[in-house]
């Protein structure tokens, strides 16, 4: 017997599956423990094995590997909850991580900050200026050395940045992902004063062009990766001194795993794990369904996430903005809003109510989990409206107190707002239903997409009872709740279901054509990086999967889009095939006739992407069939349309369920870890897995 383990730590709650090679799933969930998120994690593994009947230590010895997502680089970062570092640049460039060029003014900003101009500012530094020092070097654009590096001073300045307490170093020299002799005899010269100083280099962690985007990540890197390492070597050990056998991996944000012992290195990389683990999940449930074109959305304790899985394949991005910093970091594209479960609703100074971005999180969390919190929340509305059942969360083992979600309604939203508690819950409900539909209509609509393409995945705590109505919204006509064994888990079962996914970026700007020996090269060079990495992940690998991307612009603008470049040999053919992929797409992205073609297009960032396929995944085992009619657990008032109050509304336990049952609108499915709502003029199959599939009936079309 051999185990598979995906662990998904959110804001508010960790949740875990467990797949075995005979095909058994299982899933748990269990609340958060900030600050320590580790013993979240030990516990949600030994409710796993709880359930199992099985030791824990026996469930670790027998499990192949853990794959771990977690929020806390991102956390991190955007509370901007991270030690003081030291920055070591090149001499006359210093500034440029303070000045942010014009980006600083508008990245990472809304279409309504945009439009105040006089309030922009560039007040986000990443560190206070005595910490960002600069040394004696230079290397030229074609990685020439034509000042060399001036040891002395680099030892001056790093001695400068240890009597201040500093502990981490990023250092980000010009011209360095062409040549980056410098930066590593820097860290040597670092390390041969304090080999425990942590030291990330630009040439590792962003070999790309462009001084700004460089520096902001590699900072971003060095910001993060001490705490990671420390983390996860105390988690590690941990697990493997209560049993565990295989590696701990770490998703990262381009959809795979790497090694826990390597991720602290390209800790940046880690920033977007917990975002990207339902993506894959919905890819790899996709695959069993038959869905080529999937919207994922996950409402968790926190937030509201949505990615797109277009003709089978997630949709990626190059790079991501936090806190207005560019991120050089390979990533599938994920949009996000604080608008979860735990989402705070509070009335503004305008008298208009508002939900998220701040939540309850774990702790204290909603009014209702009677824990200490006095702010209402989306999981308080659903509790007055009689969606969640009186019984509690997590099968009971939650228990919640609606008086208290009544009091913090009434106090905070329905007094102000002159409604009865009743409607101010509704409308809460309602507000994030219109919140959550507005960020799909940006994430699908806004992309050129059409959603009738598309099928709707919703799962997470809180997202089965949101999903129908904020389908409705985007027009999407099918609705798939992940369901079966995994229930809210759904993110975790993504996290189990990843491989090992490593990326190597190099640029070397040039305008076609540019010669294929100098293109082969750059290639041949990445793929030799990325085959090492995989051979250090200590696994045994079904097969490995490359692909090679070449990032391309049209000369004089900024607008870069990633195309694929055949396997095999490079010749002009090759790369003039790419060129006409990129015109091609560029197109598709921006409008016909957007291109200026006369201009010339440049090749800029060569990048290859490389799979481990590990030897196996999670696989969802059949449900049994229905033998009989659909069974109810009975009634109870339940207010889901405003204006109509609380109707008397059949509720389903899904365990009862089977494959093929048919439940008609107004309903709710209660399963131990979500509730479902099916509103009226839809109806929900069961499928042969387990999933449920909510679809408009043809009197609610």
């Amino acid at each position: 017997m051999a185990f598979v383990i995906g662990v998904d730590v959110g804001g508010t709650f960790t949740d875990a599956v467990l797949d075995d090679d005979a095909g058994s799933v299982v899933a748990a969930k269990v609340p958060s423990t900030p600050p320590d998120y580790s013993r979240g994690v030990l516990d949600v593994l030994g409710l796993l094995a709880e359930q199992l009947g099985r030791p824990f230590a026996d469930v670790l010895a027998e499990t192949h590997h853990i794959a771990h997502g977690t929020t806390s680089s991102l956390n991190a970062l955007v509370m901007r909850r991270v030690p003081d570092v030291g920055f070591l640049t090149t001499k006359g460039h210093r500034d440029s991580i303070f000045i942010m060029n014009v980006e600083g003014r508008y990245l990472g900003r809304s279409p309504h900050e945009l439009q105040h101009v006089l309030a922009q500012d560039k007040q986000h530094g990443l560190l206070p200026k005595r910490h960002a020092l600069e040394v004696t070097e230079r290397i030229d654009r074609d990685g020439e050395v034509v000042v060399a590096l001036d040891e002395d001073e680099v030892r001056r300045q790093v001695e400068t940045l240890l009597a201040d307490g500093i502990r981490a170093i990023a250092v980000s020299l010009l011209w360095a992902f062409r040549n980056p002799v410098h930066e590593r005899r820097i860290r040597e010269i670092v390390h041969g004063i304090d080999p425990d100083v942590f030291v990330a280099l630009s040439s590792e962690v962003s070999p790309r062009i462009r001084e700004f985007a460089r520096n902001s990540t590699t900072i971003m890197s060095t910001q993060v990766g001490p705490g990671l390492r420390g983390y996860l070597t105390d988690l590690e050990a941990s697990l493997k001194d209560a049993g565990l056998v295989g590696p701990l991996l770490v998703m990262q944000s381009n959809g795979g795993a790497v090694a826990a012992s390597e991720a602290p290195q390209q800790a940046i990389s880690t920033v977007g794990s917990v975002l990207t683990g339902g993506v894959v999940g919905s890819q790899a449930l996709g695959r069993r369904l038959g869905h080529r074109n999937i919207i994922s959305t996950d409402v968790g304790g926190t937030t509201f996430l949505v990615g797109l899985i277009v003709d089978g394949e997630p949709e990626r991005d190059t790079t991501t903005v936090i806190n207005h910093h560019p991120i050089n970091v390979p990533t599938l594209r994920v949009h996000a809003i604080g608008s979860g479960g735990g989402a705070i609703a509070w009335v503004d100074a305008g008298g208009n109510l508002r939900i998220g971005p701040h939540s309850a999180q774990a702790d204290p969390g909603p009014a209702c989990y009677d824990q200490g919190g006095t702010e209402p929340t989306n999981t308080d509305a659903n509790l007055v409206l009689g969606i969640l059942p009186a019984t509690g969360l997590l099968g009971g083992r939650k228990a919640l107190n609606a008086e208290k979600a009544r009091e913090a309604i009434r106090t905070r939203i329905a007094e102000p707002l002159g409604l009865s508690t009743d409607d101010a819950a509704a409308a809460i409900h309602a507000a994030q239903n219109a919140q959550t539909g507005d960020l799909l209509r940006k994430s699908v609509v806004e992309a050129g997409h059409d959603p009738r393409d598309f099928v709707l995945y919703a799962f997470g705590g809180s997202g089965p009872a949101f999903c129908a109505k904020y389908a409705t919204h985007l027009g999407v006509d099918e609705v798939v709740v992940p369901l079966g064994p995994v229930a809210s888990a759904f993110s975790a079962y993504g996290l189990a279901a990843s491989d090992i996914a490593l990326v190597q970026e190099l640029s070397d700007p040039a305008q076609l054509p540019v010669d294929p020996v100098r293109a082969e090269k750059n290639f041949a060079q990445l793929e030799d990086q990325v085959r090492h990495g995989l051979d250090r992940q200590g696994l045994a690998f079904d097969r490995v999967e490359i692909v090679r991307e070449i990032d391309m612009r049209y000369a004089m603008q900024l607008a870069e889009v990633t195309v694929p470049v055949a396997d095999g040999p490079l010749d002009r053919a090759a790369l003039d095939a790419a060129a006409q992929r990129f015109e091609a797409r560029y197109a598709e992205l921006y409008g016909p006739g957007s291109g200026f073609g006369a201009a010339g297009i440049q090749a800029i960032t060569y990048r290859v992407r490389g799979r481990g396929v590990l030897p196996f995944s999670p696989e969802l085992p059949p449900l049994e069939r229905a033998d009989g009619p659909v069974p109810t657990s009975g009634t109870r008032p339940v207010y889901l349309e405003i204006g109509q109050g609380f109707v008397d509304t059949p509720i389903h336990d899904y365990v009862a369920l089977r494959a093929g049952h048919v439940i008609t609108g107004p309903a709710i499915v209660e399963v131990p870890t979500t509730t479902v709502v099916v509103p009226a003029g839809r109806t929900g199959t069961v499928d042969e897995l387990g999933n449920l599939h909510i679809t408009q009936t043809q009197q609610g079309a």
